[in-house]
């Protein structure tokens, strides 16, 4: 059991450690390398062309094709090591199981479940739909439900794809589900909270810190749950990032935050954070 309280107490503190340094060594160089201007003026020629609200939703459409022609070879690759390390490490937690942990376990990781995430995502909708009354409204009342059908049916698409069983005690499946569903719930939140309001640097951190924090110990859980093969969990620590980098980058562009490539025009006045009036 020990070796299960120890995994259990490094979910916490990798996220906790592994974002700040991120945050603040690793992605202020992606922001200003060669990739991200790319990015920039691709985004920029769509939103000349097709307006904002189309280029969203190509935005949408293409990356989350992309995710599926990355997670589903990884899903296949992912299911070879069922053998010799799924089954391993389910018969050794299987055979530790101790009920007041598994009850904590149990009580935590159905914070991923659809239907409290249903209620989660309703509320913020509504919340950011009420403080963006006055211009794009509309985005938050759209981009809370579309984060949720996203990964709903994103995952639907490689579960049948890869097509890889699930363990004898649940129905779950590759990818996990439900670290997808608390990364881009949770996230979305975070990224609609940061264009409403001035947040400062580190509270922007804190917040990200935060959200993986949730995500890291929902796969944790989903483990000793005994819902998920190992491999499973690992395939959502990808899938997720993946589709929430997705999600949250049709956000932005669909609210104009997206900054403009180097040598084009400033962004108009109008594209500013939203503010609470």
């Amino acid at each position: 059991m020990t070796l299960i309280y120890a995994l259990g107490a490094l979910a916490v503190l990798l996220p906790a450690v592994l974002v700040p340094v991120a945050a603040t060594r690793w992605v202020p160089r992606l922001r200003t390398g060669r990739a991200a201007e790319r990015l920039r003026a691709a985004v920029a020629g769509l939103t000349a062309a097709l307006g904002r609200v189309g280029a969203a939703l190509v935005v949408l459409l293409a990356g989350s094709a992309a995710v599926v022609a990355i997670c589903w070879p990884l899903g296949e690759a992912l299911s070879r090591l069922e053998p010799s390390v799924d089954h391993p490490i389910f018969d050794y937690v299987h055979a530790r199981r101790v009920e007041a942990w598994a009850d904590l376990n149990s009580f935590y990781t159905a914070i991923g479940d659809r239907y409290p995430l249903k209620w989660v995502t309703v509320v913020a909708a509504c919340f950011f739909a009420v403080l963006w009354r006055r211009r794009q409204w509309w985005i938050p009342l759209a981009a809370m439900p579309l984060q949720f059908v996203i990964e709903q049916y994103t995952q639907a698409i490689l579960a049948t794809m890869v097509d890889r069983g699930h363990p004898p005690t649940d129905l779950g499946t590759y990818p996990s589900g439900g670290c997808a569903r608390v990364l881009l719930t949770f996230g979305t939140i975070a990224v609609l909270a940061a264009l409403t309001w001035r947040i400062p640097r580190p509270g922007r951190i804190a917040m990200a810190t935060v959200v993986a924090l949730m995500v890291s110990l929902e796969g944790y859980t989903r483990i000793y749950a005994e819902k998920h093969w190992f491999t499973d969990v690992i395939g959502g620590w990808i899938f997720g990032p993946l589709l929430f980098g997705v999600l949250a980058l049709t956000v932005l562009v669909a609210a104009g935050r997206v900054r403009p490539p180097i040598g084009s025009a400033a962004a108009p006045a109008d594209d500013r954070v939203l503010t609470r009036t």
